[in-house]
């Protein structure tokens, strides 16, 4: 059953209904350079909205993948430590929305599922997990080439380099290159929101 708001209502409404997300005052200070600066135009609220979206898919199949039972303790730990860093990326943006005067979205607002057998065992976790950081990255590096205010570029790319280290940690997990491409891919704001339906109740 499906009791949360759409993802592209999200990306549509300016502001977001239900209760209001308490902030704590160190996010809300981490984003004191891009509040002094003047409100993010309407297309950079848009990619908040986008990338928030994204962080809680992440962080929803962080935590799903961590009570599953099926993490060995070396990816658990890893599972964490990533969870914890998508936390304070969450946070940070959450707190940019704020001092805009919208309300961010929170994980009640939207309804996860993910391809079957995606949580089944430890191999297609970390699959899955892989392919949700090549999103974010790519996701955070197309929001660095578009947004207009540079105080928010800033924490955008920040949080796009620890992304890609995610994504690297990841992809040496499966045994895979650590070093991808030496130029991470830029998704547009479309194709990000694409891939987010695929996982959007």
């Amino acid at each position: 059953m499906e009791t949360g708001i759409s993802r592209a209502d999200l990306l549509r409404r300016g502001a977001i209904g239900g209760g209001a997300l308490l902030v704590s005052t160190a996010g809300l200070a981490a984003v004191a350079p891009v509040a002094a600066a003047d409100t993010p135009p309407d297309s950079d609220l848009a990619y908040l909205r986008l990338l928030i979206a994204a962080e809680l898919l992440a962080l929803d199949f962080q935590s799903r993948a961590l009570t599953g039972g099926k993490l060995r303790s070396s990816a658990r730990a890893l599972f964490r430590k990533i969870r914890a860093d998508e936390n304070d990326h969450y946070t940070q943006l959450a707190a940019v929305l704020t001092v805009a005067g919208q309300t961010p979205a929170t994980s009640g607002d939207i309804d996860f599922r993910y391809p079957k057998g995606s949580l089944r065992s430890q191999r297609s976790i970390v699959t899955l997990a892989g392919r949700l950081e090549h999103l974010m990255v790519g996701a955070y590096v197309g929001a660095v080439e578009n947004v207009q205010t540079p105080e928010l570029r800033l924490t955008i790319g920040r949080i796009a380099a620890n992304e890609a280290q995610h994504q690297g940690a990841l992809a040496g997990f499966r045994g895979d290159s650590m070093v991808g491409a030496a130029l991470a891919p830029a998704l547009q704001m479309g194709a990000v929101s694409d891939v987010l339906d695929e996982f959007e109740s």
